[in-house]
């Protein structure tokens, strides 16, 4: 659910005081340990935390009107989320997350990069901090840029795969012919 607010102090006003204290609790760790060069906003209806275009001016390359997003934080409809793609976009980072989380003893709720989670007791803040501690703006940078160039590389759909290898190459193909003259 997307809030139409335009700043973080507008969007937690707006929240009910149990998911307020939640979010609240879980925005603190992140900023306490975000690298300087990311900022804070608001960013698809919900906290944005992200690389500004002044450090990285390409911006996300689905809209690059929009700063690579980083982090975020949501109040959803059933559940608060905490999207960390820094995670996501590592499978190292994402085994070492994984890991970390699970010595806590804590049920992890996780899609690709979001977390789901009821209360500020289903989190292990430590565990949090570190994640987004261990990805600096450069780091974040250098891995989104390579994810990019293979991506380019590659099909990335099993459409895409299957096109690729059905169409004609220059070898299989019939040679043109030639039009009689008139």
């Amino acid at each position: 659910m997307q809030s139409q607010a335009t700043t973080v102090e507008q969007y937690l006003a707006e929240l009910p005081e149990d998911r307020r204290a939640a979010i609240a609790a879980v925005r603190k760790v992140i900023l306490k340990n975000l690298d300087k060069n990311f900022e804070e906003g608001m960013q698809y209806g919900m906290i944005g935390y992200f690389v500004p275009h002044r450090v990285f001016p390409a911006g996300y390359h689905c809209d690059p009107k929009q700063p690579l997003c980083y982090a975020g934080l949501a109040s959803q409809k059933n559940y608060l989320s905490l999207y960390l793609m820094c995670v996501y976009g590592s499978e190292s980072h994402k085994k070492w997350f994984q890991t970390e989380w699970a010595k806590t003893g804590k049920k992890l709720d996780m899609g690709k990069s979001c977390i789901r989670f009821r209360k500020l007791d289903d989190l292990p803040l430590k565990v949090i901090g570190d994640a987004i501690r261990r990805v600096s703006v450069k780091k974040y940078v250098e891995k989104y840029e390579s994810l990019l160039r293979d991506s380019r590389k590659k099909p990335t759909t099993k459409m895409a795969k299957a096109r690729r290898a059905t169409k004609p190459t220059t070898a299989t193909k019939a040679p043109p012919t030639k039009r009689a003259k008139k």
